[in-house]
């Protein structure tokens, strides 16, 4: 499984600079992650950006161009038509040249160096592949497993996670996040099994369908926290199903679920994709010191542990 954030996207834009044609004076945006690309594309390059539909219509553009004077923009003369995927793209081509306007058509990830229809392919990436931009839009969602709070909804605040009244009116009233187009194949929570019914009540309020909801089994909050159950509950659900992603919120609970399943799971705390390789090549940063002992290191550094011994004897008195 490939992954590419939308920082990533911007990286390899900007890197690829250069071998956009340089006498492009119109990008233009193909449906879906292409209008993205285009986004960010025309700004780099500080030219006009139209999408599809509105320059086969025949609409103004003017997004992304830096004004340097009142007049009308000029009918542009090299137009570049950016796509994220390949898909759509040799459709676009035809619709282009059937309106009579001449486009160097760039792919921006394809699943080779070369792409039917396509003059520019910015990366090979071959599939499995999925994007920030349109994770919650990819098929592999209906045999995912998927976190509730920190994807779907917010995660509650400190006062709304008290295992009682405020808990409960959280459930009921938790603020939708991401939105699913698909049907997700398992919803994996360390919620509380005692809190299933608000917990599908909310699902069905927001219109969130899947297969399965799985949810932890203990007793109290207290319980789970004492049992350091979060991450071991999603990973061991995550392990025994063939499912062949696991989306979660917090980096930590990413790491540990990475670890223990030996499947990948994709963080939205960093927008990377964890899996026991990259665990073992980024192993978890080191605690950063406190401010006390970061003192004490710079002073022994300074003085030496002679006299720093002697000022601690003497402010001991």
């Amino acid at each position: 499984m490939h992954y590419r954030s939308i920082t990533d996207l911007a990286d390899l834009l900007q890197q690829s600079l250069h071998r956009i044609p340089r006498e492009t004076d119109l990008v233009v945006g193909l449906p879906g992650g292409g209008v993205l690309a285009a986004n960010i594309l025309c700004l780099l390059a500080n030219v006009p950006m139209s999408d599809l539909e509105s320059i086969l219509a025949g609409r103004s553009f003017s997004v992304g161009r830096t004004k340097l004077d009142g007049g009308p923009a000029p009918a542009p003369q090299h137009v570049v038509a950016v796509a994220d995927t390949a898909e759509g793209v040799a459709e676009a081509r035809a619709r282009l040249a059937a309106a009579g306007i001449a486009a160097t058509l760039v792919v921006v990830y394809g699943d080779g160096p070369d792409v039917p229809g396509a003059d520019l392919v910015l990366e090979a990436l071959p599939e499995p592949r999925i994007f920030q931009w349109s994770f919650m839009q990819h098929p592999v969602l209906e045999r995912a497993c998927v976190d509730i709070d920190g994807v779907l909804c917010l995660d509650p605040t400190h006062g709304e996670n008290d295992d009682g009244a405020a808990y409960l009116e959280f459930l009921t009233t938790a603020r939708p996040l991401y939105r699913p187009v698909r049907r997700i194949g398992t919803l994996v929570t360390s919620r509380l099994e005692k809190y299933r019914a608000e917990t599908e009540g909310w699902l069905a309020a927001q219109g969130i369908a899947y297969g399965r909801l799985a949810m932890l089994d203990l007793p109290s909050q207290a319980e789970r926290i004492r049992l350091g159950a979060h991450g071991s509950f999603k990973a061991e659900t995550y392990r025994q199903s063939d499912a062949p992603l696991f989306i979660e919120s917090e980096n930590r609970q990413t790491r540990r679920i990475a670890e223990l399943s030996g499947k990948p799971v994709l963080c939205l705390e960093t927008h990377s994709l964890v899996t026991r390789e990259t665990l073992a090549r980024a192993p978890a940063a080191a605690p950063v010191p406190s401010t006390l002992g970061t003192a004490k290191a710079i002073a022994r550094g300074l003085l030496g542990p002679a006299r720093v011994a002697a000022l601690k004897r003497r402010f001991a008195r």
